[in-house]
């Protein structure tokens, strides 16, 4: 497996420490285990942020970032080597492995945070952290600070700043490296492999689950997992937005839409492909998708340095709008039904959003009531589609039951854009070919 160098963590933690203030501290908890049912936990994902600065994936951590200290940057307090432990629930890296394998400049038993922690809060201005996330971690924080003020008659100096930790984070998770686009494109690749696995298989007469159970297949044997419930509806499913119970019997004649994309070492891909599940669009579905491509392809083209986050939004709309007003779907002025949003009866999301180790990744889409200027180095999906359930009021029947998305994930470049996503089939003669062969 691809791993982040050293060299790429190292930059992100001193790129982080040059933006705090002087005298100050920077705390992150691991992400809590969450418990299924009982005695059984959920598969356990590190906090993204976590992630980002330490590449470790255990639960029961904390990384401390302190510009300046003599003794070392960058502190991990982790969970202590047990083999007791180890042989119940799998290896640990241990303080030494924090050290030796994940590049902290010290590293501490997890059990002794109480004893330590407070020591290096104390004579601190401010405190980088972000509230809300671990209720629990909040809690103890605040119990440290209490615990300095009581000492603060005998020369204690204690936090008198708390500064959000995701303000500085954030903004820098939003553009990424060379490194992080290496994993990224790995991703893309495998959920490439998973696409074209389920559009050679889908036959009339399947069910849903066992087109998610290919694609499936395909993420795990590549050692990656879903980066999302993956969602698999035909006919009318596919006119619910995040339809997940993919149990249903796929038929003749109907669409089936998957939005499927791997998580690679924490990098996720987020792609959707919309096809016919007999292999062979008729003469409607032919022409709603289509529509479809020719405004993703439309979005695609204003995804481009110098423009704003909204550009592909409104290229999209407008293609969208056109259509429908062109196959009867929408009536009346196109100057009209743009003014007053009439294609969200078919439309009702936007285009896409920013995608790194989130789906949703963070960044900020405004500044000040301004949409955000595009750069290089972000990378965002491009999705419209359109949505057609049955009995909809001034449609004819021919258009219900088709829910049709086409996604794609898109790197700003300086000259322009690269399509990550773009070897895997959405050329409707490209899908029918594959689906015949």
């Amino acid at each position: 497996m691809k791993r982040l160098p050293k060299t790429e963590l190292q930059r992100r933690r001193r790129a982080l420490m040059r933006m705090m203030e002087d005298n100050s501290i920077a705390i992150i908890a691991a992400a809590p285990e969450r418990t299924r049912n009982r005695d059984v936990d959920y598969p356990y994902r590190q906090d993204s942020d976590f992630l980002y600065l330490t590449d470790f994936s255990e639960p029961e951590s904390v990384a401390v970032f302190i510009p300046e200290r003599e003794q070392g940057e960058f502190l991990l307090f982790c969970r202590e080597r047990d083999p007791k432990m180890e042989t119940w629930h799998g290896r640990r890296a241990g303080p030494e492995g924090a050290i030796n394998n994940y590049y902290a400049d010290d590293a501490f038993p997890i059990a002794d945070i109480d004893e330590i922690l407070p020591g290096l809060l104390e004579h601190r201005s401010r405190v980088y952290y972000t509230m809300g996330k671990d209720q629990s971690f909040d809690t103890q924080l605040l119990d440290w600070i209490k615990q300095l003020r009581r000492g603060v008659r005998s020369g204690v100096s204690v936090p008198h700043e708390f500064v959000d930790l995701e303000y500085i984070l954030h903004e820098m998770r939003l553009f990424k490296s060379r490194s992080e686009l290496r994993l990224m494109r790995e991703a893309a690749k495998i959920t490439h492999d998973a696409h074209v696995r389920a559009m050679s298989v889908c036959r009339p007469g399947m069910h849903e689950f066992e087109i998610e159970a290919e694609i499936l297949h395909a993420f795990r044997r590549e050692n990656t997992e879903p980066a999302y419930p993956s969602i698999v509806g035909g006919g009318e499913n596919g006119c619910i937005l995040h339809y997940t119970e993919n149990n249903a019997a796929l038929k003749d004649g109907d669409l089936l839409l998957i939005d499927a994309g791997c998580e690679y070492q924490g990098y996720a891909s987020d792609v959707t492909r919309t096809f016919p599940i007999n292999g062979q669009f008729s003469k409607p579905q032919r022409a709603l998708y289509d529509l479809v491509l020719k405004a993703q392809q439309a979005a695609i083209a204003q995804a481009t340095p110098g423009n704003h986050w909204n550009d592909p939004h409104h290229a999209a709309v407008q293609v969208l709008t056109e259509g429908l007003l062109e196959l009867g779907i929408l009536k009346g002025s196109l100057e009209k039904l743009m003014e007053e949003h009439s294609y969200r009866r078919f439309y009702m999301h936007r285009t896409g959003h920013w995608l790194g180790l989130d789906v949703h990744d963070v960044g900020d889409y405004k500044f000040e009531d301004e949409w955000r200027i595009l750069e290089p180095g972000m990378v965002m999906t491009i999705e419209p589609g359109l949505y057609i359930p049955a009995d909809t009021r001034g449609v004819r029947k021919q258009w219900w039951n088709m829910g049709i998305r086409i996604e794609d994930d898109i790197l700003i470049t300086a000259e322009g854009h690269e399509i990550l996503t773009e070897r895997i089939p959405k050329a409707p003669d490209e899908i029918e070919a594959l689906m015949a062969a």
